[in-house]
């Protein structure tokens, strides 16, 4: 089926009905944002599921797992693994500094990171016990201090004070709903030494300087300003999210069948939202967020030791959390008095300040952060009322342009991406990385432009701009 698109105002297009699909598919675009024919036949089968649901694309939309990346599902009735994604809360933390640009070594401090926190698939750090899991599960960040002192991570008063102000800047206060016994057991055993751990993929860590701020007055409100130095975390719930996912997904098939439900593509799964399976589900997904959650509060732990090494301890007590958002996930939210599950695939939340009452930023919004590539800007956004119509959501960086093959290649065939064009796209930044073979799946080159992203996001009314970081130093997986 050959899909066209209806602009309905700049940066607005409509994918109307057509075929199966039982209600329109809204896309925030720009013509020079090029979108696959797969990944809008994703989001035509999500568009086929439920007649009183709403269906989204962001700026960033790609080919995903039975759902395009990129893409938000407000339904009523359902709950879909496959439309959050196998890297549960996969989410983005950004931290604040108290050095200016020239005041350190980028990659020395980037050495001395990659000291503490291991890169790549597969790697393991701080080792729990099944009890302190369960409390990780369960509680997210509400319990985290717990974990910390015997490990270092947690020693002085100001430590102690660093954490609080961390868990009142994180999405949900970095604790959702979870139940232990809903995850299945390889999840756990692959969760117990993971903590601590950046994973490959597209997660990393960037030491970054603010070179733009588009509004003065939120920017102080956040504490970040002008050639300030940031740090930024990408990462998810390692195995424990993958296997979570995986388990889940068998048992929506299973359950579809049991139930006559027919799904629009053999990898779009979901379950009916009031069932024991799909509250099951959610539980799991909800505990899987949580070691995300946790994991990336551990790595900003691991962060100002490595600072605190190099440069002592008021240095480390400087570093501060801005922000901490999730993607991947679904959470049940109200709008117009009805209760939805909203699944934010590769989407991040965008609340206005009245959605955010009860939290630092009842006046400001929602802060939102949004990564380019490893050699491109990244960007800190606010969410405002105008968010609303996209049940208050957007895209959650770049969006790749090239599949990882395509970029990198695939068994002796060279990619699109040149050895050449690699390194001129990261002149001026130093790169750490566990897997040189790989690295260039994630070239910027293989990515959308991000500032053209941003340009779609602002204009379309979804979210404020606030400040651009560009990259200093890059640790990948």
């Amino acid at each position: 089926m050959s899909f066209k698109l209806e602009k309905k105002e700049p940066f607005v297009y409509i994918l109307p009905q057509q075929g199966n699909m039982k209600v329109p598919v809204t896309l925030y675009l720009s013509p020079q944002i090029e979108v696959e024919d797969e990944a809008l036949k994703q989001i035509a089968d999500v568009a086929s599921i439920d007649k009183d649901s709403y269906v989204f694309a962001t700026p960033d939309i790609h080919t995903g797992y039975g759902v395009p990346i990129g893409s938000v599902w407000a339904t009523q009735k359902y709950i879909s693994p496959s439309a959050v994604g196998y890297d549960i809360n996969c989410g983005m933390r950004l931290l604040s500094t108290p050095f200016c640009l020239g005041d350190i070594n980028p990659a020395a401090l980037a050495g001395e990171i990659a000291c503490l926190i291991p890169l790549g698939e597969g790697k393991t750090n701080l080792s729990l016990s099944i009890k302190e899991l369960d409390r990780v599960i369960e509680s997210g960040l509400t319990k985290i201090e717990s974990l910390l002192p015997a490990r270092g991570l947690l020693q002085s008063s100001s430590d102690f004070e660093l954490l609080e102000r961390d868990l009142e800047r994180v999405e949900d206060d970095g604790s959702l709903g979870a139940s232990l016994d809903d995850l299945p057991h390889r999840a756990l055993e692959r969760g117990l030494p993971q903590l601590g751990t950046l994973g490959g993929g597209n997660h990393f860590i960037e030491i970054q300087v603010i070179e733009a701020i588009d509004n003065q007055k939120s920017a102080s409100a956040l504490g970040i300003y002008q050639g300030q130095i940031t740090i930024m975390i990408h990462s998810g719930s390692r195995g424990l999210g993958h296997e979570t996912a995986g388990y889940y997904l068998k048992l929506a098939r299973q359950h579809m069948a049991q139930n006559n439900l027919t799904p629009p593509s053999s990898q779009l799964l979901f379950f009916k939202g009031s069932s024991p399976q799909g509250q099951s589900y959610l539980k799991a997904m909800n505990g899987a967020a949580n070691y995300a959650f946790a994991n990336r509060q551990i790595m900003c732990q691991l962060i100002r030791k490595a600072v605190k090494k190099s440069f002592g301890p008021q240095a480390a007590a400087g570093i501060e959390t801005v922000y901490d958002v999730c993607h991947n996930i679904a959470k049940e939210e109200i709008y117009e008095g009805k209760k939805y599950f909203v699944h934010r695939k590769g989407a991040t939340r965008a609340y206005d300040g009245e959605r955010m009452r009860g939290t630092p930023f009842r006046e400001l919004g929602q802060p939102v952060l949004i990564p380019g590539s490893m050699g491109t800007s990244s960007y800190v956004l606010l969410g405002h009322p105008g968010s609303k119509k996209s049940f208050y959501s957007v895209n959650h960086g770049a969006g790749r342009r090239l599949s990882r093959s395509k970029a990198a290649g695939k068994k002796g065939r060279p990619g699109m991406i040149s050895d050449k064009a690699f390194k001129d796209s990261m002149q001026g930044i130093h790169l750490i990385t566990k897997d040189q073979r790989r690295i260039k799946e994630e070239a910027p080159g293989a990515y959308k432009d991000i500032d053209e992203v941003i340009n779609i996001v602002v204009a379309a009314g979804l979210a404020l701009p606030v400040a651009r970081m560009r990259p200093l130093a890059v640790l990948k997986g």
